[in-house]
């Protein structure tokens, strides 16, 4: 992918991120491969409403900075994402609102509530509490690196995809099964079998 297409991209997609509140101030990292061997990140520690495509990092699969900026210290779980899945193309972290609830209170999402929950995200398994940016967190996501969407407790949810916009609407539709399993209650999932049918869609 040209990387100045791709800069202007992931600006778009971050200000969309932005509006829609599902990441606040300079919360969250965003990512989208180029190749097999680079791709560019968002910054750290910037408004994510008012990124620019030439605030974006390009950064390796190593971890290094290849241009100007300072990437996001999260950087090792998108890496560990792209080594595990060839197919991924975008990587984006957020703390929408009510998945931070769910995380906060160690709550496991109920993503089989409607069937668009089930065909978008799957199964989406609750990681334990460790410290942003650590090796510990990076190694707790890449257990998990074939689920679509996952919470991470006390601190928000990740979300991958084969293109941006398929990793955007994971993170759109994770948003919306946590906002409705709050307010639905105790409401039940979709039978197993209706769970496995829609699967195989």
């Amino acid at each position: 992918m040209n990387e100045q297409f791709a800069r202007g991209k992931l600006a778009e997609i971050c200000k969309l991120l932005y509006d829609r509140n599902l990441t606040v101030s300079a919360g969250g990292n965003m990512s989208l491969r180029l190749d097999e061997k680079e791709f560019i990140i968002t910054p750290s520690g910037r408004n994510k409403g008012l990124l620019r495509p030439e605030d974006m990092v390009l950064v390796n699969m190593k971890g290094k900075a290849l241009s100007d900026g300072r990437p996001s210290m999260e950087k090792g779980f998108h890496i560990a994402l792209y080594k595990a899945n060839p197919d991924t193309a975008s990587v984006i972290h957020c703390h929408p609102l009510h998945c931070t609830v769910l995380a906060v209170r160690g709550e496991k999402i109920k993503s089989a509530l409607t069937p668009e929950g089930v065909i978008l995200l799957g199964d989406v398994p609750l990681i334990g509490y460790f410290t942003p940016g650590s090796k510990k967190l990076v190694e707790a996501v890449a257990e998990h690196s074939s689920c679509k969407a996952m919470l991470m407790e006390r601190h928000g949810a990740i979300t991958q995809g084969r293109t941006l916009e398929e990793a955007f609407n994971r993170m759109e539709e994770l948003e919306f099964q946590a906002k409705l399993q709050i307010v639905a209650g105790d409401a039940d999932e979709l039978p197993a079998s209706e769970v496995k049918k829609l699967m195989k869609m």
